[in-house]
Parts: structure tokens; C-alpha cells; sequence
């Protein structure tokens, strides 16, 4: 299963140190509880203070149980250290089915 995460962030500054520094750190905690990162980005609008992410969660897992085992981890805890959540606005998730056929390269 494949999840598009969208967070807003309150400024450029906190979308700057949540990307480069906190969400980088997630990439080696997901990967302890066999979550996949495909990719991250920003939005390309500067005023927008977007990151975007596709992650994938291991075959037949819960995705709201495996969040809700990520950010309970002490791995998650110290990924966010330094970082005022409350710079994180909203966030928004929607879950993927990769097409059955071959026009995705990703599946």
C-alpha cells in the first residue's frame, strides 16, 4: 500500500529544517519498520511551505497502525528532536493502488 503525504508547514524556515534535517533522519527510522520512502519533495510554489512524500508500507500492514507504531518509537522521537511540531499546520494522507497495468513504474 502507498500513501501521498502532504504537509503544510508554518514557514519557509520550518519546511527548510523539516526536510533537510527531520525528515531525513525518518528515511533510516520508516526503514526500521519496513516502511519504503520514494520520494520527497517541496512544492515547487515558495509560498506554499509544502514537503511531499510517497512512502510505501509492507504488504497487507495497516497503514494507521504502522504510524501510530513509527511516532510512538523512541527512533521517532529522536528524528523530531529540536523541531517545533507545532510548525507542522496540516497534514494531509491519501492512500495509493499502484495500476495492474505496466504504464506505473512504480507497482
Amino acid at each position: 500500500m502507498f500513501q501521498l503525504r502532504i504537509y503544510t508547514l508554518r514557514s519557509a524556515d520550518a519546511l527548510r529544517r523539516y526536510a533537510d534535517v527531520h525528515w531525513a533522519r525518518h528515511l533510516t527510522t520508516f526503514a526500521v519498520f519496513g516502511i519504503t520512502t520514494h520520494g520527497v519533495w517541496t512544492e515547487h510554489d515558495a509560498d506554499a511551505h509544502r514537503l511531499i512524500a510517497v512512502i510505501q508500507y509492507p504488504p497487507g500492514s495497516d497503514p494507521d497502525e504502522a504510524t501510530r507504531r513509527v511516532v510512538a518509537s523512541p527512533e521517532f522521537a529522536a528524528d523530531m528532536a529540536g523541531f517545533d511540531v507545532s510548525d507542522i499546520v496540516a497534514v494531509e494522507t491519501t492512500l495509493l493502488d499502484p495500476t495492474s497495468t505496466t504504464s506505473s513504474p512504480i507497482r
